[in-house]
């Protein structure tokens, strides 16, 4: 007994046999009209890679920013929510007894360079003495135990200027460092972002450490996945995937790392992304959820067509193919999905012209315009 035909090829054979009898009888009757504009798009070959779900968030990077400095908060100059730039004052502590501390810094090293300057002083007077006793050495004038005393001065005058200048190296390291104290009183942000979180408030007293804001830098984020270990080796540095959004946008991620450690639980590994975000409903905000697409067989080429250009008719798909000029009748056989086309199966070949705007009201062989047509 021989086998039933498919009941796609039979839709198919029917769609077919409909189409060639109203091919017929168009052209006739449309003679006399002008043809209709559309837009075309090329039927083309292009790699369809199969991939899976797997649920990512975005990683925003975010900073602590701690006191280096103790002190009695004096102002608040950002809040919750607020959006900074880099450089911009966040809080101020008081300054009074930082500024103190750096004018005692200054005389200190003042005093100190003034030693220092009084040694060099000395040292020169010493080694005078030395050099006129060194002169008397062949005359009955010589003393050989002034001579001796003479060189001890010497080298207790050098000593001592040793001494001076390095208590005018500590003054000035000092004094940096009471004035690196005095600027750390303004804390700054250290990046462009958004505050996230404020800890400290006017009247508290700090110590070095304590935190004072967080800043989240919503302008440089990453995408994080847990992807299975068993599909970890298509994840490579440099690999793109795509990856939606909750308002349905798709967008590409180049991956960036794998941490090389494995959850024993889940069997999965984090993977950092870096993403290329184009146009969307919402903005982006820290831990936000994504889909990423993660890749799980070898891409193969396929012929596709822009979906726009498919139609549904009787039960079949059919497009409307550009054949000298006239719009021509395909039934077609579609695959997958690959982003906003279809692969095809069958009835269409690559390089062909199909059309994606104005099909939905033409008619087999109706005559058809469109850019770069005659």
């Amino acid at each position: 007994m021989a086998a039933s035909p498919h009941p796609l090829s039979r839709a198919i054979a029917i769609l077919a046999v409909a189409a060639v009898a109203c091919a017929g009888a168009v052209p006739a009757a449309a003679q006399g009209q002008p043809p209709a504009l559309v837009e075309v798009d090329a039927v083309i070959v292009e790699p369809l890679s199969q991939t899976a779900p797997v649920v990512g968030r975005i990683v925003a990077r975010q900073s602590v920013i701690a006191a280096q400095v103790a002190g009695v908060v004096a102002r608040v100059h950002a809040v919750i929510g607020d959006r900074v730039a880099r450089g911009d004052l966040l809080v101020e502590l008081d300054a009074a007894r930082l500024e103190a501390e750096v004018a005692f810094r200054r005389a200190e090293r003042d005093e100190a360079a003034a030693s220092a300057v009084a040694a060099e002083a000395s040292l020169a007077l010493a080694q005078q003495a030395l050099d006129r006793m060194t002169g008397l050495r062949d005359s009955a004038a010589f003393s050989q135990a002034r001579f001796e005393e003479a060189e001890q001065e010497v080298r207790r005058a050098r000593s001592l200027l040793g001494v001076a200048r390095a208590r005018r190296m500590r003054a000035d390291a000092n004094l940096e460092k009471a004035a690196i104290d005095l600027e750390d009183a303004r804390v700054l942000a250290p990046f462009s972002g958004v505050i996230g979180n404020r800890a400290a408030h006017v009247g508290e007293y700090l110590r070095v450490g304590d935190p004072i804001v967080t800043v989240i830098n919503d302008s440089d984020l990453e995408v994080e996945a847990a992807v299975p270990a068993s599909r970890i080796s298509g994840m490579q540095d440099g690999v793109v995937v795509s990856f939606t959004l909750d308002d349905g946008s798709r967008h590409d991620a180049a991956v960036r790392a794998t941490v090389p450690m494995e959850d024993s639980l889940t069997r999965t590994r984090l993977v950092r992304l870096i993403p290329e975000f184009g146009e969307t409903a919402n903005e982006f905000a820290g831990n936000q959820s994504v889909i990423v697409l993660i890749p799980i067989g070898v891409p193969r080429e396929v012929v596709t067509v822009h979906k726009d250009a498919v139609l549904n008719r009787q039960g079949g798909r059919v497009v409307y193919a550009v054949v000298d000029g006239l719009a021509q009748f395909r039934p077609v056989r579609l695959g997958e999905s690959v982003g906003n086309r279809f692969e095809v199966l069958d009835g269409l070949t690559p390089g062909e012209l199909v059309v994606v705007r104005g099909n939905e009201r033409l008619r087999p062989g109706q005559p058809v315009r469109h850019d770069g047509s005659s």
